[in-house]
């Protein structure tokens, strides 16, 4: 049994998708403030988390990023923000789905589906925990496991789902790693944003062009030397962009 955990402080709708997703065959648990969501996270956890951003005591985004730097469980936002730039920055802060209120539950829990099944496409179903854990510096995994960029010291564990830059574990979020893997496997290949779209969209997912480049600032930040200077996932002007070791 897949588990939710729901940090939503409106107990109308909060109950709802409660009900909703207990009915799909979800475990499901609901928060109605931050502290209790982040403290429910490590116990619980959870497989998929729906997360308001207008929460009483504390900014949904900033919240987002606090699960973001330890795990890389997927984060589906659910929220009455409907502005494009909204919705950009609760990507940039690291969830992998938005959805507008009021909404469909029944495009929700195809949504939650699409998060679960792509989270656990390297994985056994079921095996979260692995997916959650930190993994030490000195891991050397197996050749068919990894996908490594030796020159550039980045190393990518297809386990684990987990990014290692010179020796540091360097958490993604699903698209982000999705987009790495395509440029570690095929160096020097220039990729169209459609291309790096049809990588990351799963079922129903909220991705647009500008996401993608959003998706690529935040690598940028995590594997270059100088973010404002990228050597290596370098723009090639009108078209896309390719990984260079």
């Amino acid at each position: 049994m897949y588990k939710v955990l729901i940090i939503e402080d409106d107990p109308m709708i909060g109950d709802m998708i409660s009900m909703y997703l207990g009915e799909e065959g979800f475990e499901v648990i609901r928060m109605e403030t931050g502290q209790k969501g982040i403290e429910a996270v490590k116990p619980f956890a959870p497989d998929v988390i729906l997360l308001d951003l207008m929460l009483p005591d504390m900014d949904g985004l900033e919240l987002c990023r606090q699960v973001r730097t330890t795990l890389s469980v997927p984060i589906m936002i659910v929220s009455m923000r409907n502005k494009v730039v909204e919705r950009v920055a609760a990507l940039g802060a690291g969830a992998d789905d938005y959805m507008c209120k009021p909404f469909s539950m029944h495009e929700m829990s195809a949504r939650v589906h699409a998060l679960i099944r792509r989270s656990n496409l390297y994985q056994n179903a079921g095996d979260n925990t692995r997916m959650n854990q930190a993994v030490r510096h000195d891991t050397k995994p197996e050749t068919d496991e990894a996908l490594l960029a030796d020159k550039n010291k980045i190393t990518l564990d297809l386990q684990t789902r987990s990014m290692i830059v010179q020796g540091q574990l360097v958490e993604t979020t699903y698209s982000e790693f999705e987009i790495m893997k395509c440029f570690v496997n095929h160096p020097g290949r220039v990729y169209t944003r459609e291309d790096l779209l049809q990588t990351v969209r799963g079922f129903d997912s909220y991705v647009t062009d500008r996401a993608i480049d959003v998706h690529i600032a935040n690598l940028r930040k995590k594997i270059e030397d100088n973010p404002k200077e990228p050597r290596r996932i370098r723009t090639v002007w009108g078209v896309g962009y390719k990984f260079v070791y």
